[in-house]
């Protein structure tokens, strides 16, 4: 048989218009015409726009329409990547358009399949390309590439803020956290412009977390859309976890949760409690000069020092550290006479300091300071309840309301000793 044009099926993107002839019947006899094979609907195709050849706007719709009683009987549109955009087809078939919003600089492949009244099959296949965004949302991911402690939380850095909850959802969707082996994780939006993850529990030892973003194209909202950003790996080592009793005056160290040394200490005195919870290892410091004017100690008080300080390990950037104390050995196992730091010998220190990595766990208890805050000194995460840090995801409901404040500056390293 041959085919007669009688229908048209009219393509749309933005201001892209594509006519389409189609055939009357399917070519051979059999009396299905599921049977039949599809005719090839792609002859006599024009492009009428003005746009012609020219990038489509991705904040426009994707539409197509079917005229003169053909129908639609399905249509896909996936970018270059293989993403699908979400659509809605007509009850009666005249039209179908897209739901989800279209990548921005993207390859498109659009495949439509359509029935005349005879119910002949047939089908088209268009590509096109859309414009370029404007304005683009970039992630960073940290910590940089390495071998980590097992409370190492992972941080993505926006390049510009996100208020919205739903466009903070766009965005949240494209991150992706993957690990091996597997463990249950959620981000959670710390202000504006900045994500941390971290596990229900500590990542396992010697895993490897994989971290992606697939935002690139993506409309997020308000004339932005999502940028490139560079993939992540880690791995963790074995499990090391600090325990310090301010109250009895010693540190245990565990290695994948066997004691490997237990070692007498010194914390915070009345005044300079050392902050209780769980705290991550930030950097290793072989020296470091500690002055009392840094955390506000008039110089010439009876609490000023100045003195350099070895073998120090930094757990918050206000300037908490585990390091060596050859002052105060007499105290140590003891007493509590630092302004704040946990002190120790300087062979102790020397051995805490080279079994340790940064995102390895330091954790105090009995102490009368207050617990370390999440976000606002260090990696306080840990110290946040499970569901409450899912509520700071904004894909789970009665997310809080983000106040858009900022960490604080890390470049504010205030030592204490």
């Amino acid at each position: 048989m041959s085919h007669s044009p009688r229908r048209r099926t009219v393509l749309a993107c933005a201001l892209l218009v594509i006519p389409v002839a189609l055939g009357a019947t399917a070519c051979g006899g059999s009396s299905n015409p599921l049977a039949a094979k599809p005719y090839d609907a792609t002859r006599n195709v024009a492009l009428t726009s003005t746009r012609e050849g020219k990038p489509a706007d991705p904040s426009k719709p994707l539409e197509v329409r079917a005229e003169h009683g053909d129908k639609i009987t399905d249509v896909t549109a996936t970018d270059a990547a293989g993403r699908y955009v979400k659509g809605e087809l007509a009850a009666d078939g005249s039209s179908w358009h897209s739901t989800g919003a279209l990548a921005a600089g993207a390859h498109y492949t659009v495949r439509v399949s359509v029935e005349d009244e005879d119910g002949a099959q047939g089908r088209r296949t268009i590509g096109f390309d859309t414009s370029a965004a404007d304005r683009l949302l970039r992630v960073a991911f940290g910590p940089q590439k390495g071998t980590y402690g097992v409370g190492q939380p992972i941080t993505a850095e926006l390049s510009a803020p996100v208020q919205d909850p739903a466009a903070r959802a766009v965005v949240e969707r494209t991150l992706r956290v993957d690990s091996t082996p597997a463990v249950e994780g959620a981000w959670h939006w710390v202000d504006n412009r900045t994500l941390h993850y971290r596990p229900r529990e500590y990542w396992p030892a010697h895993a490897t977390v994989d971290v992606r973003s697939n935002l690139n194209g993506i409309k997020v909202g308000g004339g932005l859309y999502g940028g490139p950003s560079t993939p992540l790996r880690i791995t963790t080592g074995d499990r090391i976890e600090a325990v310090t009793d301010a109250s009895a005056h010693y540190m245990t160290v565990l290695r994948n949760g066997q004691q490997i040394r237990s070692i007498p200490v010194t914390t915070g005195k009345p005044g300079y409690a050392t902050r209780n919870g769980v705290k991550v290892i930030l950097g290793r410091e072989s020296f470091v000069r500690m002055r009392g004017t840094s955390i506000g100690i008039a110089e010439g008080s009876s609490d000023s020092y100045d003195l350099p300080v070895y073998w120090a390990t930094r757990v918050t950037w206000s300037g908490e550290y585990v390091h060596a104390a050859p002052w105060s050995v007499g105290s140590q196992g003891a007493d509590n006479v630092s302004h704040g730091c946990t002190g120790m010998s300087t062979d102790n220190a020397k051995w805490f300091f080279d079994t340790v990595k940064v995102g390895d766990i330091v954790k105090v208890i009995g102490s009368a300071g207050a617990t370390m805050t999440p976000f606002d000194n260090g990696f306080g995460d840990w110290n946040m309840p499970w569901e409450a840090w899912r509520q700071g995801s904004a894909l789970v409901a009665g997310t809080g309301k983000p106040d858009g404040s900022s960490p604080a500056d890390a470049a504010r390293l205030r030592p204490r000793v």
